[in-house]
């Protein structure tokens, strides 16, 4: 049975971010950090691409810390199109090893969470990265280049990001895309599916 989630708060750059954290299931042997999607379209850290991702973990043995970026819910400071929030997700980060020293890294986000953890990932170290409708050319600054290891997850209908986007980023990397037939962008219907499939892939 999943442990009770528990609300914290945890110092970024421009103030406390309001941040969820699902405790490992047993010992944690790992520690993840998952954003959440635009804000601007009603994104939080309670959404439940980014809740089932963190259950899915959490029973890998992962603590899970999903923090809601600056400006969203509690937190403080102001929405910055996916630019500090990248200081906001590696704050977290910072926080969750201090919390679960020597203990392994996984970033992940869905959607505008995916954009900031694929650039989190460009700034810092991680043994396990996670995205799932990652926002691609939705911005000024392209997503950036991931390690060939990436779990990357995409719904063949999605009505936000077009597949297509994904696989044209996709491919010059020869990265590997897992892609959900049917699906749109907020895997109704499918969120069992998508948690026995991060499971079955990590």
């Amino acid at each position: 049975m999943l442990k009770a989630m528990n609300k914290i708060s945890v110092a970024g750059p421009v103030g406390a971010l309001d941040t969820i954290l699902v405790p490992a299931q047993g010992e944690a042997t790992g520690v993840a950090v998952i954003c959440h999607p635009n804000p601007l379209q009603g994104g939080t850290h309670t959404n439940k691409v980014v809740q089932t991702a963190a259950k899915a973990l959490s029973q890998l043995g992962y603590a899970c810390y999903c923090p809601n970026l600056r400006g969203v819910g509690d937190s403080e400071g102001e929405h910055d199109y996916g630019n500090g929030e990248v200081d906001d997700a590696i704050a977290v980060v910072e926080y969750a090893k201090s919390q679960h020293p020597g203990l392994p890294l996984a970033l992940a986000g869905f959607s505008f969470g995916g954009f900031v953890a694929a650039r989190a990932r460009d700034r810092i170290e991680a043994d396990k990265l996670l995205l799932m409708g990652v926002a691609v050319g939705k911005y000024p600054i392209p997503t950036p280049a991931v390690p060939a290891d990436t779990l990357v997850i995409h719904g063949e209908e999605d009505e936000v990001i077009p597949l297509s986007a994904v696989m044209e980023w996709a491919r010059p990397q020869n990265l590997p895309v897992l892609v959900f037939p049917g699906a749109g962008h907020f895997f109704h219907g499918r969120l069992v599916q998508l948690a026995q499939m991060i499971q079955r892939c990590w």
